[in-house]
């Protein structure tokens, strides 16, 4: 075996600890089309392009062209005017970073505030922390987990003078609803307000589906929207979209500085050098499949998703949290079992769902994001998932300590050390680590059961240190 040939097989031998890529059994976290063709064309375009940089357009004419094809793709796809720019970033956080920064720039307010509902993504949060933006949250109807516009508009009226963006969802990850876009982005443009959608996950499926209400552009008041490639699309990670209604809307989002003796350095995006690969291969998998293939996966996935909500209304102790409308399902139990210990056995069974902690009242919840891929297997994700139901009823709930549980609700993270933190893990069942470092534990129930009931800048702070030393 040559030099090359080992180093491949040490890499395969790493890929097999990772949950899998494809075949429909990562229920987060990656999308699969199901298409062996697609996938091929989009490794190519990728590697064919993995050494080209955009960080310079004009020396790269190629990637330019490809950009400005993927925009003119969704200028179509979301009702822009011939006006609306648009630029592709690396993932749907950082098109949602730029779109606050941009509006925040724009404004030129002192103490900017963006006023978003509860449900919006945590990308915002990031943002606000980033860039000192303040971030009002609005409570979310309960019954239906959307936007309540008159609460928005309430929030943006208690702040005027220093709102520089309101932003909305199509739909949310953790419910999967679309807002009520049309009386947000009504309520932002009276009031002069920018309004973003985050369309990250919709953007690609939206189009094709009965939503029977705009969603984009066509709603007027809609300044930017966000979509990423990599989700729906089919496209290799990671691209995303970022797009603005007119280049006046866009301008704050570029920078630029001469005032050094190099090159005069000229951003669209975050990054400055950015491979050209993933724009390649996101041009190259649209290509391919074009509009009809679109409706056909986005139908699949549909129909798929139609089938999850059927079945486990009729699984005992389960229920759809909110009706989805489009391809993200978010389950609760009742109190004789519970989602994390459900989340486990999933995995124990070969399928990889996702828990969600409580929030605001409302459950903890296991997440499903279908894909394409999936729909052919919905009846083996329901048996196991009726299976895995069946086997936490028997176990029974997870117990937290009332010890822990009260340790949790009173402590500070901002007063803890190092040492205080490596307790604290030691206790929530995630070791800090030895000589050997870190290890998660085979089952996550009994810890994610802890998180879910520490306040959330405590489970914050946890999951942080956690991080720390697993990448030590």
């Amino acid at each position: 075996m040559g030099r090359a040939e080992e180093v491949l097989a040490a890499l395969e031998r790493l890929r097999a600890e990772d949950v899998p890529t494809h075949g429909g059994r990562t229920l987060a976290y990656v999308y699969d089309s199901g298409i062996a063709e697609a996938d091929e064309l989009g490794r190519r375009a990728l590697a064919m392009f993995g050494a080209s940089n955009g960080l310079d357009p004009t020396a790269f004419p190629s990637l330019r062209r490809m950009e400005a094809d993927l925009v003119a793709d969704a200028r179509r796809l979301f009702h822009g005017t011939p006006d609306m720019v648009g630029t592709a970033t690396s993932g749907g956080t950082e098109s949602i970073l730029l779109a606050v920064k941009t509006a925040r720039d724009a404004a030129g307010v002192d103490d900017p505030v963006i006023v978003v509902p509860t449900t919006i993504h945590a990308a915002f949060h990031k943002a606000c922390a980033y860039f000192g933006v303040e971030r009002v949250a609005v409570p979310v109807d309960p019954a239906t987990f959307r936007a309540d516009p008159a609460a928005m508009a309430s929030a943006m009226d208690a702040h005027a003078g220093r709102v520089v963006l309101t932003a909305v969802s199509a739909p949310s990850y953790a419910h999967g609803v679309i807002d009520p876009v049309v009386e947000v982005a009504a309520a932002a443009r009276e009031r002069g307000v920018r309004c973003h959608v985050d369309a990250c996950v919709g953007g690609w499926v939206l189009p094709w589906a009965d939503v029977g209400q705009p969603w984009a552009f066509d709603a007027d008041g809609v300044t930017s929207l966000s979509a990423d490639l990599h989700k729906y699309a089919y496209t290799p990670k990671g691209v995303s979209l970022l797009l603005h209604a007119t280049p006046e809307l866009r301008r704050a989002q570029f920078f630029a500085s001469a005032d050094w003796p190099g090159y005069t350095m000229l951003n669209s995006t975050v990054q400055s050098t950015k491979s050209g690969g993933p724009l390649a291969a996101a041009w190259a998998v649209t290509r391919y499949f074009g509009d009809e293939g679109y409706a056909r996966l986005v139908r699949t996935v549909l129909d798929g998703t139609a089938a999850v909500v059927r079945c486990v209304e009729e699984i005992e102790h389960l229920r759809v949290v909110a009706p989805p409308d489009s391809t993200l399902v978010a389950v609760a139990a009742d109190e004789v079992c519970d989602v994390f210990t459900i989340c486990d056995l999933m995995g124990e069974r070969g399928w990889f769902v996702q828990p969600q902690m409580a929030f605001a009242g409302a459950p903890a919840t296991l997440h499903v994001s279908l894909s394409a891929a999936t729909a052919a297997s919905v009846p083996e994700f329901l048996t196991a998932l009726a299976e895995s139901v069946e086997e936490a009823v028997r176990r029974g709930p997870i117990e937290v300590d009332a010890g822990l549980r009260e340790a949790a609700a009173s402590l500070d993270p901002a007063t803890l050390d190092d040492a205080a933190f490596d307790l604290l893990l030691d206790m929530a069942g995630l070791d800090s680590g030895g000589e050997e470092g870190l290890e998660a534990p085979e089952r996550m129930g009994p810890v994610n059961a802890l998180l879910d009931v520490a306040p959330s800048r405590l489970r914050e702070a946890l999951l942080a240190a956690f991080l720390d030393r697993l990448t030590r």
